[in-house]
């Protein structure tokens, strides 16, 4: 039993594990391809700050899969090595979601002041 549960843990880590590969690949491609657009045509839709802000959610998006994934391995077999792993992206991940939701909060913001004025 204890086997069978060690395979399909390693199964979820390796998918989870994937998706977390995914999601930072995608936003990293998804953010060089805007850039490269706002810099050739200057009148592009897409302002640079967009541009972060999307690209920093799916930093978020994979940090949090790869928490996950820490959780799950940490539970299997808890070693320091493995608890400060844990640690570092647990805190990596908080700051930059919290700088992520100020920024979003600050671009909604002059976004409904520019609309006020029109």
């Amino acid at each position: 039993m204890e086997a069978g549960f060690a395979e399909v843990t390693a199964y979820a880590l390796l998918l989870i594990d994937a998706i977390a590969l995914c999601a930072i690949v995608y936003g990293t491609i998804e953010a060089f391809i805007a850039t490269i657009r706002a810099l050739l045509m200057p009148s592009s839709r897409e302002p640079g700050r967009g541009i972060w802000l999307r690209y920093a959610r799916w930093l978020v998006a994979g940090l949090t899969f790869q928490l996950a994934a820490d959780i799950i391995e940490t539970m299997v077999r808890p070693g320091w090595d493995d608890i400060g792993r844990l640690a570092a992206i647990a805190v990596i991940r908080t700051f930059l979601s919290y700088f992520l939701d100020r920024d979003i909060s600050e671009a909604r913001e002059e976004t409904m002041a520019r609309e006020m004025k029109s």
